[in-house]
């Protein structure tokens, strides 16, 4: 079978090959998933370049060897391990995977639900990171609540798509930033109200505006500007602040957040979302019911991977990108 593979690090056009690779065979609590979709996220791109020698260090890199990239996939049960009962061949399922830039692949069944008959396969794929990342955020971080004030920076990507439909699936109030060209988009998917970020900076406009959560996907103010904008029992949920960043400037934001937290009302939090059945069939069931539809900005082939990767890390990707496969 095809997938993609890279063996040393740096940009993606230079080090991901498409190869000839074992078809992989279930094991007995594996379900064997042939691949008709995989999205991509930013983690791909940041894993691949790996970084300065610490941030190696960090994520425990270590060398290159044979990686293979992605995580987000939509498929078919190929075959089942004789121990599972919940799937069965030819189901259309959605969930976590390593390698998952590739023709078959397999794993536990914990890591995928049944999607919904009402999505694609591609919109299906670009759901279990970004859209867990936005659920777990604001409902287990910020305790979202219903009538609650809420502003997404970054409100046209990946995550900050998903953000602004979960966070209208809890009936709070969205204020949304992002640029001209997403404007539209944003307010089509549920966005009370939109700030162009390139005709007006966020924490400067309506000095009165307080929210009660914060849910920075981009980074690129100061802390003490977002402070200034959260109600007394504010939380700010920073969320993708890795890009762009160096890593004194990461690390001294992390320890800033890390100290006001203890010492005011108000709190910052950095989080990365976690594999969870349960959220993976919530998001399933969203989708079903019309809550959530995924925004998908363009779609590659296998053989494109390394320039959808490209894609996604050097442009404003509108929702997400998504490697499809016949």
């Amino acid at each position: 079978m095809q997938a993609a593979v890279y063996t040393q690090y740096g940009p993606p056009d230079v080090v991901v090959q498409i190869a000839n690779v074992e078809k992989p065979v279930p094991k007995d609590d594996d379900v064997l998933i042939k691949v008709r979709a995989a999205s991509v996220n930013p983690l791909d791109s940041h894993l691949m370049k790996g970084g300065p020698y610490v941030v190696r260090l960090l994520l425990r890199l270590g060398k290159a060897k044979i990686k293979r990239p992605g995580v987000d996939v939509a498929g078919q049960v190929e075959a089942v391990g004789k121990n599972l009962t919940q799937f069965k061949p030819g189901d259309a399922v959605f969930g976590l995977c390593k390698g998952a830039f590739a023709e078959y692949l397999c794993a536990p069944e914990s890591a995928f639900v049944i999607k919904p008959g009402n999505i694609t396969f591609e919109q299906a794929a670009s759901v279990p990171v970004a859209a867990l990342t936005a659920l777990q955020g604001l409902r287990d971080k910020g305790h979202i609540q219903a009538g609650q004030k809420v502003l997404i920076n970054g409100a046209a990507g990946g995550v900050g798509t998903f953000a602004v439909q979960i966070a209208k699936s809890f009936g709070a109030h969205v204020t949304a930033v992002c640029s001209t060209r997403n404007v539209d988009m944003v307010r089509s998917i549920g966005a009370d109200h939109v700030i162009d970020y390139t005709q007006e900076d966020f924490t400067k406009i309506n000095p009165g505006q307080c929210y009660d959560i914060i849910f920075d996907n981009v980074g690129n103010h100061s802390l003490s500007a977002c402070r200034r904008l959260l109600n007394p029992k504010g939380i700010n949920l920073m969320v993708g602040i890795l890009g762009g960043r160096g890593i004194l400037s990461l690390l001294t934001r992390l320890v800033t957040a890390l100290i006001w937290s203890w010492f005011i009302s108000q709190k910052f939090v950095f989080f990365i979302a976690k594999l969870n059945k349960q959220d993976l069939t919530l998001l399933s069931e969203l989708m079903a019911t019309g809550k959530v539809t995924p925004v998908i900005d363009r779609c590659y082939s296998l053989n494109q991977a390394p320039e959808a990767i490209r894609y996604l890390s050097e442009h404003h990707a509108r929702g997400k990108v998504v490697i499809t496969l016949p």
